[in-house]
């Protein structure tokens, strides 16, 4: 992990120090003392610092950045006696670092996993100060005075979960957490308080098919508490951007009132198909197929089928791993993998590279007897047939192992990479 101490030869102060330190005058009059610091965050650089809450009497007013004259450990010196006393209200876009980062949760973008922010490190730069460096280690009660040896991290390493952030900043700083994979942040979201999880679906709401990958990746439980709180139509636009096997899985864990709404406000081609899978049992090859998958005619060439996997974009990589071969009656008559494709001659047909009588399933099959023929033929996938040997679907490696992985298993390997 990167872990490394940050070093830098700019004068640094830390947010634990400075909170609650006096605020003197340029002629070194105490006239309040510093409450919070206050910054903006962009899509790039560092969080510059644009002002400060100082605590004048009961009450919390603003200091703008233009007349900070020094930030230190033990104070806080400006360049005039002159306050505005109006209470402070905070401006969109700006964030208070006690207030929203100290002490909460933010996203370690570099190790997919969610820290704790026990210090901010403010750099001094020509014009001004910056955010520049995270503690996100706990450090013993004794150490919790003075600079020791924190281990601060680069600023630009985190995300922070700031709710109230415009979305078109939210937008623009969201690019760093594209990319990690969508399990990872589902990972994310599902180590995630209440209050967390708001603020990361609040960013992904800014890219849909992002979002919709994420939803796709998270548990059954986490998926239908997340689907449950959207009204019909948002649901049906995420699940408009789902595969049809997992469409069903997440119609089937609404509440029964809402099912039908959803089915009825999906796109005709895709509810067709999940109408379809949806007759199949749970837990059994019919239940856990999909019907992505790519089924060429024996007299196709190998040229023209490395053609229409690269034609096929909007499926799963996974069901790509395989070509399906069929005669003129649309039985299955065949199987290529892909390597296989690569390898073979441009022009010979697929009838000839094929292997003929490839393994498939029926749909009643469980859900042993798919992992078992997948593990004893070392499958990538694996065809479900009907009783006259038509391809009804296709079951991907990484659907087997999702339903053969013990739930509490995945919950340990979640803990792991929250802290």
């Amino acid at each position: 992990m990167n872990d490394a101490i940050m070093t830098t030869t700019r004068p640094r102060t830390l947010l634990s120090g400075m909170l609650r330190q006096p605020i003197q005058d340029a002629k070194g009059n105490q006239i309040g003392v510093l409450a919070d610091v206050i910054v903006r965050l962009g899509p790039e650089g560092y969080p510059a610092v644009t002002g400060l809450v100082a605590r004048v009497g009961s009450t919390a007013v603003f200091v703008p950045a233009v007349n900070i004259e020094a930030l230190d450990d033990d104070r806080v010196v400006l360049d005039t006696a002159k306050l505005d006393l109006r209470p402070f209200e905070r401006r969109d876009g700006e964030v208070l670092l006690k207030e929203a980062v100290l002490g909460h949760r933010l996203i370690d973008v570099d190790n997919a996993r969610l820290v704790r922010a026990y210090d901010v490190a403010i750099d001094s730069i020509p014009g001004g100060w910056v955010a520049a460096a995270l503690d996100v280690h706990a450090r013993p009660w004794y150490s919790r005075r003075g600079h020791g040896a924190h281990a601060f991290r680069d600023w630009k390493s985190f995300e922070a979960l700031i709710g109230h952030e415009p979305s078109a900043a939210a937008r623009s700083r969201f690019k760093r957490l594209r990319g990690l994979r969508p399990a990872q942040i589902a990972d994310l979201i599902e180590a995630a308080s209440s209050r967390e999880r708001d603020d990361l679906f609040e960013h992904l709401h800014t890219d849909p098919e992002l979002e919709a990958d994420v939803i796709e990746e998270l548990d059954d439980n986490d998926q239908a508490q997340v689907l449950k709180a959207r009204d019909t139509a948002d649901i049906a636009a995420v699940l408009s951007r789902m595969h049809a096997d997992d469409v069903v899985d997440a119609i089937l864990d609404l509440p029964q009132e809402r099912r039908q709404p959803v089915l009825d406000a999906l796109p005709p081609t895709q509810r067709r198909d999940v109408l379809r899978l949806m007759t199949y049992q749970d837990k059994t090859a019919g239940g856990l197929m999909g019907v992505e998958y790519l089924a060429l005619g024996e007299d196709v060439t190998v040229q023209e089928a490395r053609s229409a996997v690269r034609a096929a974009d909007a499926q799963q990589p996974q069901s790509l791993a395989v070509v399906y071969v069929v005669d003129d009656t649309g039985r299955l008559a065949g199987s290529v993998d892909l390597v296989a494709l690569l390898r073979a001659d441009p022009a010979a047909l697929l009838r000839d590279v094929a292997e003929a009588e490839p393994v498939s399933l029926v749909p009643t099959d469980d859900i042993i007897e798919v992992v078992n023929v997948m593990a004893d033929y070392n499958l990538l996938s694996v065809p479900v047939v009907d009783d006259t040997e038509h391809i009804l679907g296709v079951i991907t490696v990484d659907d087997a192992l999702e339903e053969a992985i013990p739930e509490d298993w995945r919950q340990r390997e979640r803990r792991t990479r929250s802290s």
